[in-house]
Order: structure tokens, then C-alpha cells, then sequence
């Protein structure tokens, strides 16, 4: 199973557990091969929009599928990681700046390794 978990700058709350099983940190701070490059960022978050969200989505979504192309090896090492043990791709969102949770950069992720990867559980945040 695949899904995302909410990392947290300072204490976790209570009510917010750790996901069990493998977390990965996917922020634009990472070099992992789903962070969304740094700028991508700062520009959605300087346009807190649904139009900001669709320009930063369409964008994001093409860097993933040339990443892929250029070396699928991560990301299928990701499925496999998936098809083991419960996987989480974590992320700061949401945040007070940017509260909805499916305007994170790991929702259309999830999205992007379903298409690729569709023998894998997928579950996608409530809204």
C-alpha cells in the first residue's frame, strides 16, 4: 500500500501517530525522485489558488513522467518498497499557508505511481 503521512517541523501531535511501516521524506528539500523542485514550490505558494494549484499540478506531473523516463529505477524501487510493506511519502502539507491537503505535491504523486504501477494500493488523503 501506498499513501502520504504528515511530517511535522516540531513535536507530532498526539492525536496524529506515526504511519507504521516506511516513510519516506518526499519535501523539495529532498533529492528524492517525487520532491517537487524548490521554485514549482515557492511559486504555488505565492498564489495560493485553485489556478496557482492546476499550474503547479500540469508541471509537476511532467517533471515525474521525464524523471521516469530518464531512470524509472527509483520510482520502481518505491513499488517494490509498496508491494512489501505499507509505504508513506511524507510532506509538511497541510500547512497554514497552504491548508488543503489534496494541493500537496503527494497527491498528484500518488496519482502519477498508480498509473505506472497499477497492481499497487493507492490511498489518496480526505480532503
Amino acid at each position: 500500500m501506498l499513501a502520504r503521512y504528515k511530517m511535522y517541523r516540531f513535536s507530532r501531535p498526539a492525536d496524529d501517530p506515526l504511519p507504521d511501516g516506511i516513510r519516506k521524506d518526499t519535501r523539495w528539500k529532498t533529492k528524492h525522485c517525487l520532491a517537487p523542485p524548490r521554485p514549482l514550490v515557492e511559486t504555488y505558494l505565492s498564489d495560493i489558488s485553485d489556478a496557482a494549484w492546476a499550474h503547479f499540478e500540469v508541471a509537476y506531473l511532467e517533471l515525474l513522467e521525464q524523471r521516469y523516463a530518464d531512470d524509472p529505477g527509483p520510482f520502481e524501487k518505491l513499488a517494490a518498497m509498496a508491494m512489501e510493506k505499507d509505504l508513506f511519502i511524507g510532506c509538511s502539507c497541510p500547512t497554514q499557508k497552504n491548508p488543503n491537503p489534496m494541493h500537496c505535491h503527494t497527491v498528484p504523486a500518488l496519482r502519477f505511481l498508480s498509473s505506472k504501477f497499477p497492481d499497487i494500493e493507492i490511498q489518496l488523503p480526505r480532503p
